[in-house]
């Protein structure tokens, strides 16, 4: 990993503990973080306001929390972000992403909506992925009281994250449900065979590598693991890829689902679909994430939020 990582990400790769996710892992994981983000949590601000809300889940489900971040001062109406956080469909949470999510409401002046949906393996597929449209029904029927425009309203997410935006348009399309404007899967999670050659290269415990992403798939999939998968689960599962909102993702060189990303790519051009795609060498998964003051992460995280700005101005 020393030989191929960006010399940026270097120093902090030396320092990376090792970390391997598993079901006997996951709830101290969980546990760790949420006492992370709880003593760090950003509150609202002169310019941002945060709030939590509970709004109605899937039928028979329970209530879903989201975090909603505007602008504390508005005067028109806004577009809108469904934001759906990552961590490999067992852990995370919304405040993970405080920093990104007001980074979006201030420079491409919309209003976020960032899901808390059921997380594996205690809720297996389907629950994820019905909690995030659930979230984004909501959010697109409520649009008026929120100040927001329905027309246009995109989903993102990273990792985990971003497979779950990948499978709520494809949902929306096949439903014929709330539209998206945009979607912006960042290195998503979205192949549950994990056979590509990039699958196998990542080995490295410091970094997300083939040992988790196998544990998330086991967590998320539970006994359909070894089955037949429905495309709302995994994405790359997915025939047909016409008649989706236009896409912009990117992926590190070093990440394991580089190779799935690069074919879903593909695939979606040749589906007519409009996408953008950056792929960062020498970089590991969320590597803007773990290593935000190298230059190639703020270049990375600036792309992305740039392209959320265009796509929502037009």
């Amino acid at each position: 990993m020393e030989t191929k990582v960006h010399p940026e990400l270097k120093t902090m790769l030396s320092v990376l503990p090792e970390r391997t996710f598993s079901a006997d892992t996951v709830h101290t994981i969980r546990n760790m973080l949420q006492e992370m983000y709880s003593n760090t949590a950003l509150s609202s601000n002169d310019l941002i306001s945060i709030s939590n809300r509970f709004i109605p889940g899937p039928e028979g489900a329970p209530e879903i929390r989201v975090r909603i971040y505007e602008p504390a001062v508005r005067t028109t109406t806004l577009p809108g972000l469904l934001w759906i956080h990552g961590g490999g469909f067992m852990i995370g949470s919304p405040e993970m992403n405080d920093a990104l999510c007001q980074r979006f409401v201030l420079e491409a002046n919309c209003i976020v909506v960032s899901v808390d949906y059921r997380l594996a393996p205690e809720n297996p597929f389907p629950a994820p992925v019905e909690d995030c449209y659930a979230a984004l029904k909501w959010f697109s029927e409520n649009a008026k009281e929120l100040g927001t425009d329905a027309s246009r309203i995109a989903v993102a997410g990273k990792s985990a994250g971003g497979g779950l935006t990948a499978a709520i348009a494809l949902l929306a399309r096949d439903q014929k449900g709330p539209s998206i404007a945009f979607q912006m899967p960042l290195y998503p999670m979205i192949d549950n065979h994990h056979s590509t050659p990039s699958s196998y290269e990542i080995t490295d415990s410091r970094v997300w590598n083939r040992e988790n992403t196998i544990a998330g798939w086991k967590m998320y999939l539970g006994s359909a693991y070894n089955g037949k998968v429905s495309p709302y689960a995994a994405p790359a599962r997915a025939t047909d890829l016409s008649g989706l909102p236009p896409v912009y993702t990117c992926i590190g060189e070093l990440d394991p689902f580089r190779d799935e990303t690069i074919d879903f790519v593909t695939r979606l051009i040749q589906a007519g679909v409009p996408t953008e795609f950056h792929i960062y060498p020498g970089c590991f998964h969320a590597f803007e994430s773990v290593v935000p003051e190298a230059e190639i992460s703020r270049r990375a995280e600036t792309q992305y939020v740039e392209a959320l700005k265009r796509a929502l101005q037009k």
